[in-house]
């Protein structure tokens, strides 16, 4: 990436010029980070919201390199698909009106800034206050925005919700609360007789899926797509077990870690954490076969380990009985 580009992209707006996803696909917890596995596909999103950087994706993607490096693992780049039809703001705003009741799905944590705190709720205002942002930024076309958020919060109306709330690691400043789900939107009679606001409205329904909702969608949050997807309760639920596995797996890595220093044992930490790996993988429900797999260790290392770190827990279990009498 050229100096000029990457300056523009972090400097260069007010809002950022572009989003990012997370890296999607399975991801296989180890302590407090998370691990790639080989020979697996993984999809990673980018939108650009300005003239300039569409053109310069438009070139990277034209001489496309055979190898991404992400922190030491290399990704080959197997396929570029567009996700959403290229198109300009002025498009955005003359499309026609389709349906009165939109709806939106927000496929990764979605938060806003309140007051200095995380606020992970769709408040129509908020959102539209996220979209107008970036509209007013790079459309060429801006829009007094008191007057049209006003508008927002006396005639839109949420049809239908189904949120999930979880906190995620995003950036160098900790955690953010955020929601996933979907929302359905509609507007008041009375709103209709604003045909300015009623077509802005509508135009920023269909921006959503390229510039995200929210802050920090630039770290892959906020990913928001248009309809009411079916599949993101999964999705939601998936995450909530990676996230319990993580606990999992770093509450049997202090355990074992313990164990193993009262012993004076060597290589402590390296064994504490894989011990606890392919237990709390059992425990979870993961065949032999595929922890071998997934950490590169003959079938009956693993079988071992198990028997192993099950007869270290039990003995925790016992010592714990034991004090209490």
């Amino acid at each position: 990436m050229s100096c000029g580009v990457s300056a523009y992209l972090h400097d260069g707006e007010s809002e950022k010029a572009f989003t990012i996803s997370a890296l999607e696909g399975q991801l296989l917890p180890s302590g407090k980070q998370l691990k790639l596995i080989a020979n697996q596909i993984y999809h990673w999103h980018i939108n650009a919201l300005s003239q300039r950087v569409a053109l310069f994706l438009k070139q990277w993607l034209t001489n496309l390199p055979t190898v991404i490096d992400l922190k030491g693992a290399s990704l080959q780049i197997k396929q570029v698909s567009i996700a959403h039809p290229p198109t300009t703001y002025a498009q955005l705003l003359r499309s026609p009106i389709e349906q009165s009741v939109v709806d939106l799905s927000f496929v990764s944590p979605t938060s806003f800034r309140r007051k200095g705190h995380h606020f992970p709720l769709p408040v129509p205002e908020n959102l539209f206050h996220s979209y107008l942002r970036r509209w007013n930024d790079f459309s060429q076309q801006p829009v007094e925005q008191e007057a049209f958020l006003n508008w927002i919060d006396e005639n839109v109306i949420i049809h239908q919700h189904r949120l999930e709330s979880m906190k995620v690691a995003a950036g160098k400043q900790g955690s953010v609360t955020g929601f996933t789900g979907g929302i359905s939107l509609g507007l008041s009679r009375a709103a209709l007789a604003n045909t300015e606001f009623t077509q802005l409205f509508y135009a920023l329904v269909r921006l959503a899926p390229y510039c995200g909702t929210g802050h920090k969608t630039t770290f892959g949050l906020g990913q928001t797509r248009s309809g009411w997807l079916a599949e993101q309760k999964p999705a939601v639920a998936e995450q909530l077990i990676t996230d319990l596995l993580a606990q999992r797996i770093e509450e049997l890595t202090e355990i074992f870690a313990a164990q193993r220093k009262r012993k004076g044992g060597d290589r402590t930490d390296r064994i504490a954490v894989t011990w606890a790996t392919i237990l709390a993988r059992r425990e979870h429900g993961d065949s032999l076969g595929a922890i071998a797999l997934d950490l590169e260790m003959k079938p009956e290392t693993v079988k071992t380990y198990v028997k192993l770190a099950r007869k270290a827990l039990k003995g925790t279990d016992e010592g714990a009985i034991e004090k209490r009498q």
